[in-house]
């Protein structure tokens, strides 16, 4: 029975549980016409094929709107800061002509001389100072030296005078007929302060110029005239000593002081009487007024000048008034004013070193700019109704 071998038979394939059992031509893929197109097929990705976000991730862009802030900030600060800096270098005062005197010391860093001359009013802010100064590459080129700047002018023109090095000299011109007050105005002009004027006008000074001048009289009559060219590092004494030595050479070379003895005055005398002259006077008839004056003098008669009691009210700050108590009303008290009253040009002094002949008594300044001369009373009457109906009548 061992010995006995049975046939091989083959299993029948199997089929999983659940699959229909379908004949093999049904289980081939059914092929599709070429022409045929299958509704839905097209632009359709397989359906495990991974879905790609077109839109950045929500980090990348709050990453992006803050860089875009920041740029703007940054942009809106950088144009924000340019206007204040060309604002900075503008003239702090466009219109202030006068010019204030500034000495820069020798080794003054730049930070020092921007917050010197902020200090001074002369520009807007020593930051925007120094940053042109880096800006153009000047900074270690400000020189040492006197200047005169006024705050008309703008950091780039102040920085470009402090570079040149140049000690600065000006002009400073006193006119003659003015008064110590008008000439304390054009060294105010000059950039003098009160203090440094009164205190120069109030010095003794060595000079054959004050022979004969009272000790408690000022220098009233004294500032000679004319054009000086001083540099900016001189103080008031300085210019006072250039204006005192000028006008002590017009006395010399005049021999006014000799001239002024042989018509009876001193020379303080003889500055008093040119400082009216000057005042009457519009130019040209100056030696003929010097006569008038003398003859008047001469016989005990009043000077009779309007322009001394004017002098007097003003400078006291009272009311004009004809009538006015003062002994520099020379229409009621006689011989010469107590000092003078303004500084006589040199046709004035050289008018009263040298008057003009004659026998007038009176003279007046017509509306036409004539001066009009009378040997009596009723001559000069006849000339105010004829020649002077609006300036007779202003006190």
């Amino acid at each position: 029975m061992d010995d006995i071998k049975r046939p091989h038979r083959p299993r029948p394939a199997t089929t999983p549980v659940g699959e229909s059992q379908r004949p093999a031509a049904q289980a081939e893929t059914l092929s599709v016409p070429q022409d045929v197109t299958v509704q839905g097929a097209q632009h359709q990705a397989p359906l495990d094929a991974p879905q790609i976000d077109e839109k950045p991730p929500r980090k990348r862009r709050i990453i992006l709107k803050l860089l875009i802030v920041l740029i703007g900030l940054i942009l809106l600060t950088i144009g924000i800061g340019l206007f204040w800096y060309l604002q900075q270098l503008r003239p702090v005062d466009p219109d202030q002509q006068d010019r204030t005197v500034v000495t820069i010391a020798s080794g003054s860093a730049p930070g020092v001389i921007a917050q010197q001359l902020e200090d001074e009013g002369l520009i807007r802010s020593s930051t925007a100072f120094g940053l042109y100064t880096r800006f153009t590459g000047v900074q270690n080129e400000l020189q040492a030296g006197t200047y005169r700047l006024s705050p008309s002018e703008s950091t780039p023109e102040i920085v470009k005078h402090l570079t040149n090095g140049n000690v600065d000299t000006f002009e400073i011109t006193f006119l003659p007929g003015a008064t110590l007050d008008d000439h304390k105005d054009v060294l105010r002009s000059a950039g003098y302060e009160d203090d440094a004027i009164d205190a120069a006008l109030r010095l003794d000074y060595d000079s054959p110029l004050f022979a004969g001048k009272p000790a408690d009289a000022d220098l009233e009559g004294y500032i000679y005239g004319e054009t000086y060219r001083v540099s900016a590092g001189s103080t008031v004494t300085d210019i006072l000593e250039v204006v005192f030595t000028e006008f002590e050479s017009v006395v010399e070379q005049n021999q006014l002081q000799e001239a002024f003895a042989e018509q009876g005055l001193s020379l303080y005398e003889g500055i008093t009487l040119a400082s009216i002259i000057q005042r009457e006077a519009i130019g040209g008839d100056e030696p003929q007024i010097a006569q008038v004056f003398y003859s008047r003098l001469s016989i005990g008669m009043e000077l009779g000048s309007d322009v001394t009691y004017q002098y007097i009210a003003d400078k006291t700050g009272v009311a004009r008034d004809v009538n006015l108590d003062s002994p520099y009303n020379t229409r009621r008290y006689g011989g010469l004013p107590p000092g003078p009253i303004a500084s006589p040009g040199v046709d004035a002094l050289l008018a009263t070193a040298n008057p003009a002949e004659g026998d007038y008594l009176y003279f007046l300044s017509g509306d036409d700019d004539v001066t009009y001369f009378a040997r009596t009373l009723e001559e000069h009457e006849t000339n105010i109704r004829e020649h002077c109906q609006q300036k007779c009548q202003i006190i």
